[in-house]
């Protein structure tokens, strides 16, 4: 069962995402620069440079069309109240994009008539619009991409190669690579190649042995070097990682209205920051009615769902709140939209999001819809496919009078 989206509410999330995405960037590029923000204190300066994502080696760094999150996922809900909230922004190395693609291509093959007899917007440009702003990215007239994977034990690893695949590029593994004359070269068949863009799968700490985790068997060693001459880009670039921390997640709405100078078109979730001594009162008094997370937590670990959460459970992570709140903030726990699932005993609703793909390059592209994520336990409100998610194909109506 798909999930419809009409055009008049598509329209609002692409215009309002596409806002955020653009603020975001302007965020990244300030803060490993002039820094402005902080100094207007509209966020503590500690909150970005203490942070555990934020990478000195990057500052002073110009990168091309000053984007650092060429391609970025963003989590929204929607509420009993209609409204769209944004529920984080993932701008390292947002993943699932496949199964967006796939989901699509199963539906067509099943339901070919349901193509023909509503005006479904395509999401199949996908691949060809991430190629050519992975090509905006460098300055290069003709550049080689390949996408990097860290290898196929990687739970992603299907999605590497079948965007590699996709989009008619090589891909590549750390031992496919290597330094020469301040260049990044791939080993072919034919002799070396050189290689301009590397659209990686791994984490900053990964990339470069003699710069970041001396252990990383995935990483270039001297890739950090060449990187920050411009002998190669990156995408993502390297310390675009503090820009998704649940920690500075609540100060995107100010980023918005510092950079831009609009006033937000999608809302953020209330969010109490417990680093806060006021905040951390209120959560301690209310965890059985909210959402908390580790701010650098991810895949839906390290979380309790306050209202399906155990005696026992709030109790934990009480003591783990008290033990350390910076690592933590909380969330109202917000009444999902569902929609209707098959599973074991039929078809019933379940709680679902939504995550569109950004992609900034010399200009921003997105295909409509994205990835709906559904949480297959009845009353579940957890939709991570760690978790036991699903998935589900999103068809957004070019026109109203499809729905």
């Amino acid at each position: 069962m798909p999930r419809i989206i009409p055009a008049g509410e598509w329209q609002r999330i692409d215009r309002g995402i596409r806002q955020r995405v653009k603020a975001l960037n302007a965020f990244l590029y300030d803060i490993y620069h002039e820094q402005n923000i902080l100094r207007a204190g509209l966020i503590p300066a500690e909150q970005v440079l203490a942070n555990e994502q934020y990478q000195p080696c990057m500052q002073g760094i110009n990168l091309p069309n000053n984007t650092y999150a060429h391609i970025t996922g963003v989590d929204m809900v929607r509420n009993n109240d209609g409204q769209y909230y944004v529920l984080e922004d993932n701008l390292r190395t947002p993943s699932g994009v496949s199964y967006m693609l796939e989901n699509r291509k199963m539906m067509m093959r099943l339901y070919p008539e349901m193509f023909e007899q509503h005006h479904i917007a395509p999401v199949e440009r996908y691949p060809s619009y991430l190629l050519q702003t992975l090509r905006e990215s460098s300055l290069v007239d003709d550049p080689c991409v390949v996408v990097m994977t860290p290898g196929r034990f990687n739970s992603a690893y299907f999605e590497h190669s079948f965007l590699a695949q996709q989009m008619g590029v090589e891909l590549v593994e750390s031992a496919d690579l290597f330094i020469k004359n301040g260049a990044v070269y791939m080993r072919t068949t034919e002799g070396p190649r050189r290689v301009d863009v590397i659209y990686r799968r791994i984490d900053d700490t990964w990339l470069d042995p003699l710069a970041f985790r001396a252990d990383s068997m995935l990483g270039v060693p001297g890739l950090l070097s060449v990187y920050r001459a411009g002998g190669v880009v990156l995408a993502n670039a390297i310390g675009t990682g503090v820009a998704d921390d649940k920690s500075i997640y609540p100060y995107v709405p100010e980023m918005i209205r510092f950079y831009l100078g609009e006033q937000p078109i999608l809302s953020n979730i209330p969010t109490w920051q417990c680093r806060k001594a006021e905040d951390l009162r209120y959560v301690l008094s209310n965890l059985e009615l909210m959402v908390v997370k580790e701010v650098h937590g991810a895949g839906g670990y390290g979380m309790l769902v306050g209202p399906r959460s155990t005696k026992e459970e709030r109790e934990a992570f009480r003591q783990r709140l008290l033990a350390n709140p910076a690592n933590y903030i909380a969330q109202d726990t917000l009444a999902l939209s569902t929609c209707p699932t098959f599973v074991d005993e039929g078809l019933s609703p379940r709680h679902i999001d939504l995550r569109p793909y950004v992609l900034s390059g010399q200009e921003m592209r997105l295909v409509p819809g994205g990835l709906t994520r559904v949480a297959l336990t009845e009353g579940a409100l957890v939709v991570n496919s760690s978790q036991g998610g699903g998935t589900k194909d999103t068809w957004v109506m070019e026109d109203d009078a499809s729905c």
